[in-house]
């Protein structure tokens, strides 16, 4: 394992800018990429969830995440298709975000990877076929959902400021969990694997 460091200054005027340069970016080592209205798509996204009102939900205890499956069935007893595909919408939207930056906590409940694509991916789907307007952003997101999935765990990695640790540490739970989306965030640190670690 070797690795080089690298600081980039941000340049950009907004997060979802930001954003959005880095998944450009990332999305050229895909044949062929994704769309770059879809990266613009995923850096709003990006943005949006970044205001804590749009990601959690108002209940009588507090703000909480609404779980997915809830967020489906409200979508199914929607009173018209424009409330629908809001509602599915945002079950597409935090399907992604959630499986992207925090696997975690659906593995904590025995919950598979599978659920979080199949719950995403199929919301997207709907999406193609019945939203008034990006029906081709939501296809892309639809048919390339775990794709998606690490652009945007790359897009929001930490990867141009750790620490020598950090990358260690991160380096320790790849060896751990054999994660392809830490794998390639460490590609992106510039970590290369010899053949034999990765056949451990």
């Amino acid at each position: 394992m070797r690795f080089e460091m690298q600081q980039r200054p941000i340049t950009e005027t907004s997060l979802s800018s930001y954003f959005s340069q880095r998944l450009i970016r990332y999305a050229k080592r895909f044949n062929p990429p994704p769309h770059e209205d879809t990266c613009w798509y995923l850096g709003n996204l990006l943005e949006r969830f970044g205001h804590s009102e749009q990601l959690f939900s108002y209940q009588e205890d507090g703000m909480m995440l609404r779980p997915l499956a809830l967020l489906y069935s409200d979508a199914i007893e929607a009173d018209n298709a424009r409330e629908r595909c809001l509602m599915l919408q945002q079950l597409g939207d935090m399907a992604l975000f959630l499986g992207a930056l925090f696997p975690q906590r659906f593995s904590r409940r025995g919950i598979l990877q599978d659920y979080v694509v199949g719950m995403g991916g199929s919301a997207y789907d709907y999406l193609a076929d019945n939203a008034k307007t990006n029906r081709h952003i939501f296809a892309e997101l639809a048919n390339t959902f775990t794709r998606m999935l690490e652009m945007v765990a790359n897009a929001c990695s930490r990867t141009h400021r750790l620490t020598t640790d950090e990358i260690l540490a991160l380096y320790q739970r790849w060896l751990r969990t054999r994660d392809p989306v830490i794998e390639n965030q460490l590609r992106a640190l510039g970590i290369e694997f010899a053949e034999t670690e990765r056949m451990q």
